[in-house]
């Protein structure tokens, strides 16, 4: 009796053994490394266009995610009078800024710390209108935005644009080489100098904007993740929205608004 229930025991264990082999077959599991992850929502269809996104995710009227993750996009956006239907025209790849890629507040410091109010400070003047230089750094003198109306409508308005591509780029289009996309920013485009983007020059002689008024956009390819890098620096929060007019990246941190070849 012992010996038939350890042998029973033995054709047990087996028989779970193939049973688990067969999961992992259906599953995909058995080639771990062969598995590329996705940076994307399970289901990247959102079913609105990225203007009903952009509104319901900035105003709070989604009703399953409550939020106001895009606030500080749609303020700018606002603030620079860019007509809003140009979010809801089909066809185009649209960067959307989480809050955090505009504005990082330290509650601690009260001071910002991060995002495009920190990257790109505004520089501060003497009564003639010059930029003050630090005696010490030998640096302008600069403290972070802490709104969007400390720049210039023009700036704000083609950095905007510049975050508008024409044409649809998903995963499925894009690899780990850079794949350059037009914006509707048009080229040529300087930034206004009240803030450290005006002062930024680039190798090809502009100022602050990309002067071909395009963007890149790759794969990145690690052991884990696969990111959609912009212009070869920041790497996508959430990526592979499909909306009805079109794709949608989000981005967490600092956009700039160049590619970084130039």
């Amino acid at each position: 009796m012992k010996r038939l229930t350890i042998f029973s025991y033995i054709i047990l264990l087996i028989g779970v053994s193939l049973s688990m082999q067969g999961c992992k077959k259906l599953l995909g599991l058995n080639k771990q490394t062969d598995y590329d992850y996705e940076h994307r929502t399970a289901d990247p269809h959102i079913n609105k266009t990225a203007l009903q996104f952009l509104n319901d995710r900035s105003n709070g009227n989604d009703t399953n995610i409550y939020d106001t993750v895009f606030k500080w996009m749609k303020m700018g956006i606002d603030y620079a009078g860019i007509d809003v239907n140009e979010y809801a025209k089909p066809g185009r790849t649209f960067i959307f800024l989480h809050n955090d890629a505009i504005k990082v507040w330290n509650n601690t410091t009260k001071k910002v710390t991060g995002g495009f109010f920190y990257t790109f400070p505004i520089v501060e003047k003497d009564s003639s209108g010059n930029p003050i230089i630090d005696p010490v750094t030998r640096t302008y003198k600069t403290h972070p935005a802490d709104k969007w109306s400390d720049y210039s409508k023009e700036t704000v308005k083609n950095y905007f644009l510049y975050l508008i591509g024409e044409g649809e780029f998903n995963f499925e289009d894009l690899n780990n080489v850079n794949q350059s996309v037009q914006s509707l920013m048009p080229a040529g485009a300087v930034a206004t100098n009240e803030s450290l983007l005006g002062y930024f020059k680039l190798s090809d002689g502009s100022n602050g904007f990309d002067i071909e008024a395009k963007f890149n956009l790759k794969i990145l390819n690690n052991s884990d993740q696969a990111p959609i890098v912009f212009n070869d620096k920041t790497s996508d929060r959430s990526a592979g929205y499909i909306a009805d007019n079109g794709i949608v990246h989000v981005y967490g941190a600092t956009v700039v608004p160049f590619r970084a070849n130039q």
